[in-house]
This record gives structure tokens, C-alpha cells and sequence, in this order.
């Protein structure tokens, strides 16, 4: 029987870039001789992505009813993987700022470094203010509607130095994006960046050109840009920057203005990404535009938050799975999430990080091509936030002491995005209870990462299957996430 090894060769035929699924019944069943390498990460331990144990794989019989097992197919392969990372905000790289040189290269090593951490591979931002700023401020004077006076100088302090530190970490090249959060003030129907309002039709020109103006000015300093956001939560109108596009307003702003001004610019191998918002209402805007030939030939695909579950509901992953099926030439991108209601005795709850193992999880599972946290770092008060709306990061630098903070957060991205590198392909990955949730993906050297996480309060032993004859049996801590490499 052929090794693991030795069916290496015959998977490079699945590695395109189709998110829909795919399988070669003509591949061989599995016998797999190979070390597995077993990282954890659990609660009331000592446990922080440590490598725990190195198995080895060996024939085991069909599983009994009994036993819970985590199901592995590598045959059956779906989406490629695009990249994890976080966002440079302004409070990001102003906290940054204040960090002495050593512990500044300590956190670009804790993101970006895959060997010292977890190997971010993309970075979000913010095109001008959001909340995590310290003040509103455009990159134009009052009423510029020709965009004369555009400049990017405000960046240059602390956003674009952080953001090249990051990308030189990471051995230069980084998958890089941006989002506005509200056009200029003068752009839109109540004067104002703050609390919603829309954007008036008289400006839609040039806000679009505010767009490009963007990229190229960033790409003059050196930083590429992969693609744009349209419009962070078209649907919620909140204290800080904000703006409302209906899901009409915004396939025509896409379609009339947006589009066509990236293609008149050279701007067309820029991906732009629409939606931006939470799960809840994801169905409705992907239909409204993706079915529209002249918006959807623009986006690249649709990006969510899950922010929606804050609000008294549900973690809606069946709507996500829904846009994966109906539109499978159109990636799903997660763009935001962080834990909210900021308090400094939080800072080790271990139920945020389960939401993000969870998250994660289920959005891969669902189609999901990347994922994207919310700010990097934020300091010891969950900001700077020039509205009080101060949250969680994975990382928090305390002004007062110098120190770095590690959140449980921080370790359970780390279970994906050390591991789990792009162009990587998600493969068929299921457990036996409900218990355990599980995901794999395989990456382009033929290693495959399969990711078991427990929120249970019980510890649990199971059986890890690759293919239907090979095995080996783990034992998973209560509340605890594991990342299996073989």
C-alpha cells in the first residue's frame, strides 16, 4: 500500500483556486508511518501552543460506537486559503509607539515571525479615521470635493511605520486591505462622520477617487495593497465614523463609481470586498449584488463580521455556508471580530478565546478563505478610542509598566495561523460528538493541519482517522485547543 508520502504528487492536480469542493476517487486509501507533532493550548495549565506529544500514526480497526473519533478525508478538498492576521489601526501603532525598542520587536516577532510566533500573513487598516483613533480626521480639507489637497501625512507618523515593520517581519509580503468607516463630513447627507448618515449622490465621483488616491499613495510608500473593503457595517448606524449604504446603494455606488473608477485608474487587480458586516444579514447583500452581472463582476467576494451574536443572537455560520454554496467564484472573507466590554481583570477570559476557536472553526468549514482579527494591540485601558468603545486585543501593552499582555486569545489564533499557511486547501474534517469541533487544511508541501478544539468542562480521549484505516489517540484537556502537523 503507498505511503502518505507517496501520494503527494498525485494532490497537486487539486491545488487550483476553485472554492468549490473537489475529489479524486482514484487516489489510494491512506497508510500513513509519519510523526504527528501535537500542540496545546488549555485552560487551568500551563499550556500555551506548547508541543505536548509526538505520535505516530498506525492501522487501527473501525471505530466503535463508544469512542469519539475526528474523521480526516483528504481526498475531498475544498477552498484555498488566502491568510490570518489582525488589523493596524491608529490606536494599534500609537500603543505601538509608546513600547520600548525591545518589547516593540517583541510583539513583531509574537505576530509575523512564524518560527518565534504565529505568522500573520495579513493586515487590515483603517482609510482614515474609525473608533480606534484618537480623533476624526480625513486626508482632505473641508468641502475638497476634487480631492486637491489629498495626503496621507497623518499616517506617516505612527500607521505606515508599524505596518512596514510588520511586512519586514514577515519576510515581505504581507496580503494587505483597508476599509473606510465614513466618507468626509462634507460628503454626506448629515454633515458628519459620526453616527451614520448616507452618502450624497453628488459625491459618489469622488468618493470613489478618494479610493484610489488611497492605494496609489500607500504604494508610493512602499506598502502593496491587495484590495479594499467597500464599506465597514453598511447597516449600523453607531457613535463613531459610520455610513449607510442599503444593499442597492451599495451594488450601484459598486457598479456606477466604484468599479469602473479602479479600472480607469489601473486599479483593476485590486480586490474589492463587499458586505463588511455581520453574518445575520449576509444572504440578502450577496444576493442583491453578486446576481447582478455589471456590480458583481467588481467584487472579488463578501466580507462578515460576527458582531451579530453580541446583540442577543445567534453565531449565524449556516448563513455563510448558504453565500458559499449559492455564489462558489465569490471568496468569503472574515474581516472583523474582537471581544467587547473591555475590563483589565478580563484580560485572561477564557471564554473569549473560545469564541474565536470557535469562529474559526466553523466560518473555515463554511468557506471561509481568511480570516481577519480586529486591532492588534490596544493598551491597558482597551483603546486609544476617541468614543469610549474600548475592547479586547490578543496582545494589550500596558503605557504604565512597558509590559506586553498575552491573552488566551492570542494562543488560540496562533492554533491556525502558525500552522495553516496560504494557498493551503481545506480538506473533509468531521467529529463523531458534538463535543470536540474540528477543522483541517492541507498546505502546498503536503502537510496537513487538523485543529480539535474542546469547549467542554470534560477531558476527552479520541481518535484522530486520515483516510479509513490509520490512526492515532489523543487525549484533549477540558476547555483546550490542539493543532495536530503530519
Amino acid at each position: 500500500m503507498k505511503t502518505f508520502l507517496t501520494t503527494l504528487s498525485l494532490f497537486a492536480i487539486l491545488f487550483g483556486c476553485s472554492t468549490s469542493s473537489h475529489i479524486d476517487d482514484s487516489l489510494p486509501p491512506y497508510s500513513i508511518n509519519s510523526e504527528v507533532k501535537l500542540y496545546t493550548t488549555a485552560s487551568n495549565t500551563d499550556h500555551r501552543l506548547t508541543l505536548t506529544e509526538n505520535l505516530k500514526f498506525k492501522e487501527t480497526p473501525q471505530p466503535i460506537e463508544s469512542e469519539v473519533s475526528v474523521f480526516v478525508n483528504p481526498q475531498k478538498q475544498y477552498q484555498s486559503f488566502i491568510g490570518i492576521g489582525g488589523a493596524i489601526t491608529d490606536a494599534s501603532a500609537e500603543v505601538f509607539a509608546k513600547l520600548s525598542a525591545d518589547k516593540q520587536q517583541e510583539l513583531l516577532n509574537a505576530y509575523y515571525d512564524k518560527e518565534k510566533g504565529i505568522g500573520y500573513t495579513l493586515i487590515r487598516t483603517n482609510i482614515h479615521s474609525c473608533d480606534f483613533s484618537s480623533g476624526s480626521y480625513t486626508y482632505v480639507a473641508e468641502g475638497d470635493k476634487d480631492l486637491k489637497s489629498f495626503s496621507i501625512q497623518h499616517d506617516k507618523q505612527f500607521r505606515i511605520p508599524l505596518i512596514k515593520k510588520a511586512i519586514e517581519t514577515a519576510g515581505g509580503n504581507l496580503l494587505f486591505y483597508a476599509s473606510p468607516w465614513s466618507p468626509p463630513a462634507f460628503m454626506k447627507d448629515n454633515n458628519n462622520m459620526l453616527r451614520g448618515g448616507k452618502l450624497l449622490p453628488e459625491y459618489a465621483q469622488s468618493w470613489a477617487n478618494y479610493y484610489t488616491k488611497f492605494i496609489k499613495a500607500y504604494e508610493t510608500e512602499g506598502i502593496p495593497v491587495w484590495g479594499i473593503t467597500l464599506q465597514n457595517e453598511p447597516m449600523a448606524t453607531q457613535k463613531w465614523e459610520s455610513c449607510i449604504f442599503t444593499a442597492e446603494e451599495e451594488r450601484d455606488f459598486l457598479k456606477n463609481f466604484l468599479g469602473p473608477t479602479m479600472e480607469r485608474e489601473g486599479l483593476a487587480d485590486k480586490k474589492i470586498v463587499v458586505w463588511d458586516h455581520n453574518r445575520d444579514l449576509i444572504n440578502h447583500r450577496a444576493n442583491t449584488i453578486l446576481q447582478d452581472p455589471d456590480a458583481s463582476k467588481y467584487a472579488w467576494g463578501v466580507g462578515f463580521h460576527w458582531y451579530e451574536s453580541w446583540a442577543g443572537g445567534e453565531e449565524m455560520y449556516d448563513n455563510v455556508r448558504n453565500v458559499y454554496e449559492s455564489f462558489p467564484d465569490k471568496p468569503l472573507l472574515f474581516t472583523e471580530g474582537c471581544a467587547e466590554s473591555f475590563r483589565p481583570e478580563g484580560y485572561q477570559t477564557w471564554r473569549n478565546a473560545e469564541r474565536y476557536g470557535r469562529s474559526m472553526i466553523n466560518d473555515f468549514n463554511n468557506g471561509t478563505v481568511g480570516w481577519t482579527d480586529w486591532n492588534i494591540l490596544l493598551d491597558e485601558k482597551g483603546g486609544p478610542n476617541h468614543v469610549e468603545n474600548f475592547c479586547f486585543a490578543p496582545l494589550h501593552g500596558d503605557t504604565k509598566t512597558g509590559e506586553l499582555i498575552y491573552t488566551p486569545s492570542y494562543y488560540y489564533i496562533g492554533h491556525f495561523s502558525k500552522f495553516i499557511r496560504p494557498n493551503a486547501k481545506r480538506i473533509s474534517t468531521v467529529s463523531s460528538r458534538s463535543h470536540l469541533l474540528s477543522t483541517s487544511f492541507m498546505n502546498e508541501n503536503g502537510n496537513i493541519v487538523t485543529v480539535v478544539m474542546n469547549q467542554s468542562d470534560l477531558e476527552i480521549k479520541y481518535k484522530l482517522y486520515v483516510g479509513t484505516s490509520s490512526a492515532i489517540e489523543v487525549v484533549i484537556p477540558a476547555h483546550a485547543i490542539q493543532t495536530l502537523v503530519y
